[in-house]
């Protein structure tokens, strides 16, 4: 493609996921990250993606660069935006994938018009070999059928969902936030299980698939955490959770044995509208034998 792209955090995950992806699809490469304040020109060259371009500042970074992605923590993306936009050359793209959209969206609606605004919500992670079939979330900004087509443009084998930011950061909060928080407490119970390998001898399947999601959950940093479940939008439904766990427990010290039965038929009953709860199953089946292949 012969065009340039400067990745900022570009040595966190997502950052290196993104440089190693733009590289093979012929981009020029530039990179920033808030650590290269602290490493030396030697460590600076040991950096492992040799053919990234290490900027000596952020601003040095997205100059001359015809695209600028935002591989930034969530809370500080809205800052950088409004520090950058402003320094970037005109026509240039300025692509953010933050997990949280309503300020940041904001915070674009704002910049130069000579820039290009891109809202996007990747929904996969750094491990992710391909992104054939993988969803990415679009926001609109100023012109969603132009920044659609510049999407698809640069990733051209994903699916696309657009939504506006309020409903993406409610979305979300069930999606990633709620899961989030279940599986973190989940995951510190296991932490204090003083007999843990015995307690996966006597494991079943259920268990299994819900131990590999918890400790897959935690390979994340703890900022990037903290920044999922503080979407705000989480709350409401972390606090119907905790309700309904309540009453499951209430009820079942009360003897209400009729009462629970009932709302799990409910559950049973709404979710298979929607989806084939057998098939599900046989899913859950296959994919644990598969990982313990």
């Amino acid at each position: 493609m012969n065009e340039k792209i400067a990745i900022i955090g570009v040595n966190g995950k997502m950052g290196k996921w993104f440089a190693n992806y733009f590289h093979k699809i012929g981009f020029e490469v530039k990179g920033w990250d808030e650590i290269y304040r602290e490493m030396s020109e030697k460590q600076l060259n040991e950096i492992k993606e040799k053919f990234i371009v290490k900027a000596k500042s952020l601003v040095g970074a997205i100059l001359q660069t015809d695209y600028v992605l935002l591989c930034t923590p969530t809370k500080r993306t809205p800052e950088i935006i409004r520090l950058i936009a402003k320094e970037m050359q005109r026509g240039a793209y300025l692509i953010e994938i933050s997990s949280q959209k309503f300020k940041t969206a904001q915070t674009l609606l704002k910049i130069p018009s000579r820039v290009n605004p891109i809202c996007i919500h990747p929904m996969f992670g750094p491990g992710t070999k391909n992104i054939d079939n993988k969803n990415i979330i679009i926001i609109p900004i100023k012109d969603v059928k132009k920044e659609l087509d510049v999407i698809k443009l640069l990733f051209p084998k994903a699916n696309f969902v657009t939504i506006d930011a309020a409903e993406h950061d409610k979305k979300i909060a069930v999606i990633l936030g709620l899961t989030h928080i279940i599986n973190i407490a989940f995951a510190n119970i296991l932490a204090k299980d003083e007999k843990i390998s015995l307690t996966e001898k006597m494991s079943g399947t259920t268990f299994k698939a819900q131990k590999i999601i918890a400790e897959s959950i935690l390979t994340e940093s703890p900022e990037l955490i903290e920044s999922i479940i503080s979407n705000p939008e989480v709350r409401r439904f972390a606090e119907g959770f905790w309700k309904d766990v309540g009453k499951l427990l209430t009820d079942t010290q009360e003897g209400k044995s009729e009462e629970i039965i009932d709302y799990i038929k409910s559950s049973q009953q709404k979710l298979s509208e929607n989806v084939d709860l057998e098939k599900s199953y046989k899913k859950l089946s296959a994919m644990i034998k598969a990982i313990e292949k």
